[in-house]
Order: structure tokens, then C-alpha cells, then sequence
């Protein structure tokens, strides 16, 4: 008999960080579950990382709003696990941003990963209902890109 995974049994909330790391610049962390950076431009903001589910991104929007009004344009998905790209319909942000090869891991295993998360991490899939479908970028770049948010310049790079 296959032994089941200890995140299946994590059921318990986590305590949830927001910190100013720089200027304009923060971190949403809830004890090791999928994190978030945040970017404050002179304009807009981009997030990276988008959470779950639409319900787990609500948090990080909620902290968002603690700090700025400006709208969220930019979303950067560095990698493809659903656990960490799921809740990108909450954001809605025009300009979802993901490398190409991150692109092809959803065209390869996209549901199969969101089936086998969604089994692993319970917790992390609260709300799942509200999931419209798989997360599709916008825009895909295969070596590197830079965004403005005004003035900021944000440099994203593919480094393997």
C-alpha cells in the first residue's frame, strides 16, 4: 500500500507574511505554502506567482491593497505547478507572463499536474470550483524580457 503524502493531512491555516523586502518590493509568504513577490511600479504592479486558487490569490490581492491602489497589469508565472499558477483569473491582470518552455509543460502535463496536486494538497485546493481552467500566458519569451510598470523596469529571464 502506497503511503500517502504528508501534505494530504496539512489541513491547518497558515500564518501569512507580507513584507517589504525593497523598495516597492514584497514578499506574501504563509509558512512555506507557494509564495508570491510583488512589484510596484510607478503605474501598476506586477505579481509573480498567482497561488491555488482564485480564493488563496484573494489574500494576496487583499495584502496588495494594503499597500497601493494601483492596478495589477502584469502577472509572471515563473514555472508550471498548479499549486502556484491556478488562482490567475483572481488578478485580472491583461499580461500573464511565462517563459516558453513553461508554456509547453501546460501543453504537455497541464491537467495531469493539477489532477495530481489537487490530490497531494487539500488545503491548497479549497475553492477549487472557482478555478476557470488552466492557466494560459498572454505572452511567452524564451530567453529573457523586460517590463515597465511606469518607469520600473522589471528584467525576467529563462535560466533553465
Amino acid at each position: 500500500m502506497a503511503k500517502s503524502f504528508a501534505s494530504q493531512g496539512d489541513m491547518e491555516e497558515k500564518t501569512i507574511s507580507f513584507t517589504e523586502i525593497g523598495e516597492g518590493l514584497y514578499a506574501f509568504t504563509a509558512e512555506g505554502d507557494p509564495n508570491s513577490g510583488v512589484i510596484i511600479g510607478d503605474d501598476s504592479v506586477m505579481i509573480i506567482e498567482a497561488q491555488a486558487t482564485p480564493r488563496l490569490a484573494q489574500k494576496v490581492i487583499d495584502c496588495v491593497r494594503t499597500v497601493t491602489d494601483k492596478p495589477i497589469t502584469h502577472l509572471a508565472l515563473t514555472h508550471y505547478h498548479a499549486v502556484r499558477v491556478l488562482g490567475a483569473s483572481a488578478f485580472g491582470a491583461p499580461n500573464i507572463i511565462m517563459s516558453d518552455v513553461a508554456r509547453s509543460m501546460i501543453v504537455e502535463r497541464g491537467q495531469e499536474d493539477w489532477d495530481s496536486e489537487f490530490g497531494r494538497f487539500p488545503r491548497l485546493f479549497e475553492g477549487h470550483e472557482s478555478i476557470p481552467g488552466l492557466t494560459w500566458p498572454s505572452t511567452v519569451f524564451s530567453q529573457s524580457m523586460s517590463v515597465y510598470l511606469g518607469n520600473r523596469r522589471v528584467d525576467l529571464m529563462h535560466l533553465g
